[in-house]
């Protein structure tokens, strides 16, 4: 059965609790729930992750991705400096998209910036919790062709 990594970054884990102007009051175990429940509906696994250490997310891409046929990250802060990450997605040669729960185009000027962007196979940002439930639609058919 094919595994998708689930990957989420820095401050994720307050999801529900900070800013909800911009994240709703959704949180990161009911996102958990939702992505959980597609898999099951598209016969497929998923691994989920979060950690605000950068160097945890490169050792759980580093152990979890040969098992895995693709990936759904949302970096958080470090969307516009992971590069050990991206060395990581790249190494592992799997097909990935990036998620943002809030549209960072339309935000602070910093955060409009991505280094993983040119090399994902797509960005889905400003939808919410959906976007990690259409990333994985997505993968999963991607997969199926």
């Amino acid at each position: 059965m094919a595994e998708y990594l689930v990957l989420n970054g820095p401050n994720l884990n307050n999801l529900g609790r900070r800013a909800p102007e911009y994240y709703g009051s959704t949180t990161l175990a009911d996102v958990e729930a939702r992505v959980r429940e597609r898999a099951r509906e598209l016969g497929t696994e998923v691994s989920f992750f979060q950690s605000n250490h950068e160097g945890a997310i490169v050792d759980f891409i580093q152990q979890s991705s040969p098992s895995a046929v693709g990936v759904i990250i949302n970096a958080g802060a470090l969307t516009q400096v992971g590069y050990s990450i991206l060395d990581a997605l790249l190494d592992a040669g799997l097909p990935f998209v990036e998620v943002h729960i809030s549209n960072i185009h339309a935000r602070e000027e910093f955060r409009r910036h991505s280094v993983f962007a040119p090399y994902a196979a797509g960005q889905i940002a400003g939808l919410g919790w959906r976007g990690y439930v259409y990333a994985l639609d997505y993968l999963a058919a991607q997969n199926a062709s």
